[in-house]
């Protein structure tokens, strides 16, 4: 009986482990300071939640968190397949989202001057696709 109560929770503890790994690499944490060289991100776009704005169809969670630690003018380009969309959510009711279109071949960005705070990044398709995407960060 000792014996196959530890096999059954040896398994169960495993699984946890792998599923909290997969937790933490979909909520990537980049903090961005006024020295910050440009960052690249990898990830898979899409969900099951219904955006009401313009990013399709999301994830629970962001795919990316990040922390801008001072005023800076920064561009965010994301390039996937599908039809993939960017929606950046700010703690401070800031939100911006743009989609690809046909014209772009699944390029989007969104340039401008971004304030201090925690920025949530959803990488959606309108689709319901999920693809592989990069996603960089770079100043301007």
């Amino acid at each position: 009986m000792q014996a196959s109560l530890r096999w059954s929770i040896f398994p169960t503890a495993i699984m946890a482990v792998f599923a909290m790994s997969n937790l933490a690499a979909s909520q990537q944490v980049v903090s961005i300071s006024s020295n910050t060289s440009p960052i690249t991100l990898n990830g898979i776009s899409g969900g099951d939640k219904k955006d009401s704005s313009c990013a399709g169809f999301i994830g629970d969670r962001p795919n990316h968190t990040v922390q801008v630690t001072a005023d800076r003018n920064l561009k965010f380009t994301l390039q996937g397949s599908g039809e993939p969309t960017l929606l950046i959510i700010g703690t401070q009711g800031q939100n911006f989202c743009v989609q690809a279109d046909r014209l772009s071949n699944g390029k989007v960005e969104i340039p401008g001057r971004w304030t201090k705070d925690n920025y949530s990044v959803f990488v959606g398709d309108r689709g319901r696709a999920r693809n592989p995407y990069t996603l960089s960060i770079s100043p301007q």
